[in-house]
């Protein structure tokens, strides 16, 4: 299955137009970086990012990220994508749109799962700032932090369709790591979509000395289950960094093992997500094929 179809086309001249006529101070050089399920992402001269939606769902997305981002920005250390300036519908364009900061770093999704590992401690950080009680004004998601048996109807269908490899396995491991209690605690921020496309990582001088840049695309935040975020333990890292990884956000937050079976339940939902919807996209098949590795491994 493919990539969810773009209601916009976005390119390069619709963008420039919009940039010239609502914040024309800002014009500058443009460059697209990445068509994403919900969004298209360019470089806007040299430190500022464009974004816009091209699907409906999506530019609901993008309000929640301009209502909120500006208050999270106060409670993290790491750079996250508040708003520099929000763009209006215009030059036939629908939906609203946000110039934001532009983070320098590479994807953890372009580097080798080995070389994602020193920034274990950095995102433990990260989250441990960030899983706090929310406020109740905070949207509802109907898929992230939510319990587990609200996607058990998504993750049984996509093991049924044949594009997930190891569907039995994974099936088995599902039904074990379900049927774990669910959250009791109160309903903490959730980013909701940590995958390494949405962690930027600063190399630094390529010896071991690259650190946590940003965490961008806070379009599926919400409140509810930690264990969503905490999924990012097998969705990016392997065994070893897995590791280290979970004994930082153990000695910051005291997660309990249930907390941490549900967040390898997560993982396996979002791989057979992302295993599941990108056929024409490599880059996002590669993050499903690893995830769903990782989840096969175990703790």
């Amino acid at each position: 299955m493919d990539t969810p179809a773009a209601e916009v086309d976005v390119d390069a001249e619709l963008v420039e137009r919009l940039v010239r006529s609502q914040h024309p101070d800002l014009a500058g050089p443009l460059t697209l970086v990445a068509h994403g399920w919900d969004n298209v992402l360019f470089r806007l001269g040299s430190d500022l990012s464009v974004r816009l939606p091209r699907r409906q769902i999506a530019a609901d997305l993008v309000a929640k990220e301009q209502r909120w981002l500006p208050e999270l920005a106060d409670r993290v250390s790491v750079g996250i994508p508040g708003p520099v300036r929000i763009g209006v519908p215009g030059e036939g364009y629908p939906w609203h749109w946000t110039i934001g900061p532009w983070f320098e770093g590479q994807a953890a999704a372009d580097m080798p799962p080995s070389e994602r590992a020193p920034i274990a401690a950095d995102l433990a950080s990260f989250l441990a700032e960030l899983h706090v009680p929310a406020p109740a004004s905070v949207p509802a998601n109907p898929v992230r932090g939510v319990p587990l048996s609200v996607r058990a109807d998504a993750v049984e269908k996509r093991l049924d369709s044949g594009a997930v490899p190891r569907a039995e396995e994974l099936r088995r491991l599902w039904k074990e790591l379900s049927a774990t209690a669910p959250w009791a605690g109160p309903a903490l921020w959730v980013h909701g979509d940590l995958h390494a496309a949405n962690i930027v990582i600063d190399t630094g001088d390529g010896n071991g000395s690259a650190r946590l840049a940003a965490v961008i695309d806070f379009g599926d935040l919400t409140s509810g289950d930690p264990a969503t975020d905490l999924a990012v333990a097998w969705m990016v890292f392997e065994a070893d960094a897995r590791a280290d990884f979970r004994a930082h956000v153990d000695r910051l937050s005291g997660v309990d093992d249930h907390t941490w079976k549900r967040a390898h339940a997560w993982a396996l939902c979002l791989g057979t997500a992302l295993a599941a919807h990108s056929d024409d996209n490599p880059r996002m098949a590669a993050m499903g094929t690893h995830a769903l590795k990782q989840v096969l491994a175990g703790d």
